[in-house]
């Protein structure tokens, strides 16, 4: 990522450009000797790991982060195999207060340092709300909000100083309108959607990439997972593959594309639920959600 000048105001304020350039200098003497990394959590599986293997495929140094060490062996394997390149893997629990100190070390043992920083771990809940356990609740919290804001802010203002660096922020299509009987997961995401296009405007023009990826469904283990794989939208909305994901997710997050929407069909449903009234959409997306009784 190539550098930018200065803002303009502080070519009036001298004193405030020698301050913003020891803050330059600073924090890339931290890294010095070190290699810029890209860190995908959640990245032993589904988008995570076929985003790991976009950024390999482009040349990039690569650390997945998960919870498993015989997943991310796995992973790691797999990875090798179909792109010829070795990443890093990094066991943590981001939803750990100190999960980026431990990426971080991590990373400078392999001589890297953090540089572009995918979030895209996160756990979803399907069904009514009221019939969430409390503590699934709170780890559904922890994971799409607190870790996602919580990793947001450790890495943002080394990649803010470095002028390079970039986060993309993994959401999901359900961020723009309420879903019932997904309602605490659609919550998350939404979160996650006004915070990166927040961010990505404060930080404009200052050489770092903040983006928010916004798929619709995806051919992976997560739907089952959450126990959303009977629910209706599984057999009515096409579905993309990972790759299909993360090659989009790629092409977007290069380009400086604030929110990236994968596909030409998601893309229409996410103009479509920008637009019509809530008093349309939510009971179609109640309809879609829901799971056939048992």
């Amino acid at each position: 990522m190539q550098n930018t000048p200065a803002p303009w105001y502080t070519r009036l304020m001298p004193w405030r450009l020698s301050s913003e350039n020891d803050k330059i200098r600073q924090s890339r003497e931290d890294v010095a000797g070190l290699e810029p990394a890209v860190v995908v959590t959640g990245g032993s599986r589904g988008i995570g790991l076929a985003m790991a293997r976009r950024f390999l495929e482009a040349g990039r140094k690569t650390a997945i982060v998960a919870r498993s060490a015989e997943g991310l062996e796995k992973a790691a394997a797999d990875l090798k195999a179909l792109t010829g390149f070795d990443v890093t893997t990094i066991v943590c629990d981001i939803s750990e207060r100190n999960a980026l100190d431990v990426m971080t070390a991590t990373l400078n043992r392999s001589g890297l340092y953090l540089d572009i920083l995918v979030n895209n771990a996160g756990i979803g809940l399907a069904g009514p709300f009221e019939s969430h356990a409390e503590e699934d609740l709170s780890r559904l919290i922890s994971l799409n909000i607190e870790s996602v804001t919580r990793l947001t802010r450790g890495a943002l203002p080394p990649m803010l100083a470095r002028r390079r660096g970039g986060i993309l922020n993994v959401a999901s299509l359900g961020a723009i309108v309420p879903g019932p009987n997904q309602a605490a997961y659609y919550a998350s995401k939404a979160y996650v959607v006004s915070l990166t296009e927040a961010i990505a405007s404060e930080t404009s023009g200052q050489s770092v990439r903040v983006s928010a990826l916004l798929p619709g469904p995806v051919n992976t283990s997560f739907h089952e997972d959450m126990g959303a794989e009977t629910s209706l939208y599984r057999f009515i909305l096409p579905s993309m593959s990972a790759d299909r994901v993360a090659a989009s997710a790629y092409r977007g997050f290069m380009f400086g594309n604030r929110v990236i929407v994968p596909g030409i069909s998601n893309l229409f449903f996410y103009v479509a639920l920008r637009f019509l009234p809530h008093a349309l959409t939510v009971p179609m997306v109640y309809w879609l959600l829901r799971r056939p009784k048992t």
